[in-house]
């Protein structure tokens, strides 16, 4: 059955995560998904990928994991993910106890939804260069795959290298948590069918892309049932969502405005009522 959810870039002057979460659990909806940026350099060097101004939001996001914390000790049956982590800008080491405590405390709730970024700047304040993200990025996946599932971990790569360590706790959720990328270009269709569980494109970018990700899927020994087909920033568009359904997309995130609950709350509850007729269909 298909899954439902909301996005919001989680701010100090927004809707309390907290008690987002707990609207979008009692109103029967599946899921809750945060975006992360540790910052925003001043310089912005960096062209905004949408073009104009960088939003505001962009500068004033809680951390992900604190406030999925937060709202996992508040909330008993509804996911968590990001959308998305930018895993160049973490510590492996760190990033993977964060998500493992996540996971744990969740009772196995937590979805990595992952990116490499477009903020060159940014990643370079983390000590990575923009030409190298990617690569980056895949080592990231493949040495937290290592400390979620052996119990002396070790991974040597050009980016990651570590010798034999001991982590725990582990993920509740086997070999740790679903991992979706949330990428569009030609590039991504290997990285997708190598290293993930699924693909989070942005609504509006992903037409056209399936047919060649279950190429890369097929040349992996693996098919397009294999993975998640999910999507964020889904507009309140009965049709559109519809159509998705019959491509096989499965996960449906409606975008939501960094505002108050007088705002957001009229908006989750339009999502409410798209996600019952599709799962009435």
């Amino acid at each position: 059955m298909a899954e439902f959810g909301a996005l919001i870039f989680p701010t100090d002057y927004a809707m309390h995560p907290v008690e987002l979460a707990k609207a979008i659990e009692e109103r029967g909806l599946d899921s809750l998904f945060f975006p992360e940026h540790t910052h925003i350099p001043a310089s912005r060097r960096s062209p905004y990928p949408a073009g104009g101004d960088l939003p505001k939001e962009y500068s004033h996001t809680y951390d992900p994991f604190v406030a999925f914390g937060a709202c996992a000790a508040a909330t008993e049956r509804i996911k968590l993910g990001t959308g998305i982590c930018l895993v160049v800008e973490r510590d492996v080491l760190t990033l993977a106890k964060e998500i493992a405590s996540i996971d744990r405390i969740s009772g196995g709730r937590f979805i990595l939804g992952i990116g490499a970024g477009w903020n060159a700047e940014e990643m370079e304040n983390h000590g990575v260069e923009y030409k190298h993200r990617w690569k980056v990025v895949r080592e990231k996946i493949l040495a937290m795959r290592e400390i979620w599932t052996k119990d002396e971990a070790e991974f040597h790569g050009e980016f990651v290298d570590f010798d034999p360590v001991w982590s725990n706790p582990k993920p509740i959720q086997a070999g740790g948590p679903p991992v979706l990328m949330g990428a569009t270009s030609k590039w991504s269709y290997d990285r997708i069918a190598e290293y993930c569980d699924g693909w989070l494109p942005i609504a509006g970018l992903e037409a056209g892309h399936l047919p060649e990700i279950e190429k890369a899927l097929v040349n992996r020994g693996r098919k397009l049932s294999d993975i998640t087909l999910a999507m964020f920033g889904v507009p309140a568009d009965e049709a559109f969502v519809e159509s998705k359904l019959a491509e096989g997309f499965n996960h449906f995130v409606f975008g939501l405005p960094s505002e108050g609950e007088e705002t957001v709350l009229p908006l989750l509850d339009q999502y409410v009522v798209i996600a019952e007729k599709m799962r009435n269909n």
